[in-house]
């Protein structure tokens, strides 16, 4: 069954737009998944402005995963990583006590081209939320791949169906990219007490319920639930185990408010390390605001 059907926020960032999902009112977080962003689809002319890029910035408490449908984006930050991330491939970064990374539009910029891809924030468990930062990419060959008659999945992270990826996770979770024919069905198994289908591109049937593009179904649990592609579809399934409500401000992520006040004054003094390889811009602290509130889109 479904519980809940969010539709992404969508804002124009001027060379692309950007879809929110997660966090929602009504629902902050999906297992661990506590933040997930639709960037595009976009064709991108040569040229695009140089504003359009990710400045520096800071994030703790969390790991981010980019993955891409099409186009490239550069990453660089404060452990020493340098790394384009492509269509299939996974950047899966552990901010942890801290670190600084910037996304940049390089390749779009000289050549143009079709940007298109997801952006996701996992929320790591109390006992993790302080380790040591970290970087891992993972070529699309790398990665676990189901097949069916009609339908290919590729298994981004945690484990599913009896695979598993590679990339390093912190807690238990899946995350799936899935690509069905028109007419297919698919079983997501009831694995994990979270769950939830993003549909990207087509329009799907989950238990007698239409879901469109730009919407998340979010699912009850203990049964495994079938997905009917109504037309050819992309979809991003993903969830796992809780691991407890989460302060969200900005680009942090903690278990404390504290600890939120204390990386908001660490950023503001110049106590966290940019990256090497990148210049020595930055994205100022934005001006606190009472309460907790939501990252600003692409953060």
């Amino acid at each position: 069954m479904i519980e809940l059907v969010i539709r992404q926020r969508t804002r124009d960032l001027g060379s692309f737009e950007v879809g929110r999902v997660l966090p929602f009112a009504r629902r902050r977080m999906v297992g661990p998944y506590i933040f997930f962003d639709r960037m595009g689809p976009k064709d991108i002319a040569p040229g695009l402005p140089r504003e359009a890029d990710v400045r520096p910035h800071p994030h703790i408490g969390l790991s981010t995963v980019t993955y891409l449908f099409e186009g490239e984006i550069t990453h660089r930050d404060s452990v020493g990583s340098e790394q384009p991330v492509r269509p299939g491939e996974v950047n899966w970064m552990t901010a942890g006590r801290g670190i600084t990374h910037s996304e940049r539009f390089e390749r779009l910029r000289a050549e143009g081209g079709p940007m298109d891809g997801i952006q996701a924030w996992v929320a790591l468990p109390t006992e993790r939320e302080e380790i040591d930062p970290g970087f891992w990419h993972y070529p699309a060959d790398a990665l676990p791949e189901f097949t069916e008659a009609g339908a290919t999945g590729r298994l981004i992270a945690g484990r599913l169906l009896g695979l598993a990826s590679p990339v390093p996770i912190d807690s238990p979770q899946f995350y799936v990219h899935w690509q069905l024919e028109a007419g297919t069905r698919v079983s997501l198994p009831a694995e994990y007490p979270e769950r939830a289908v993003y549909v990207a591109r087509g329009e799907v049937e989950i238990a007698g319920q239409r879901v469109e593009t730009g919407s998340m179904a979010l699912l009850s649990p203990g049964d495994a639930v079938t997905l009917h592609a109504l037309q050819d579809a992309v979809l991003m399934a993903l969830g796992g185990e809780p691991v407890g409500p989460r302060y969200i401000d900005w680009n942090f992520v903690s278990s404390s408010k504290e600890r939120i006040e204390q990386a908001r004054e660490d950023w503001a003094a110049g106590r966290m390390k940019l990256p090497d390889l990148d210049d020595a811009e930055f994205i100022p602290l934005p001006p606190g605001l009472p309460g907790v509130r939501e990252p600003e889109p692409m953060s």
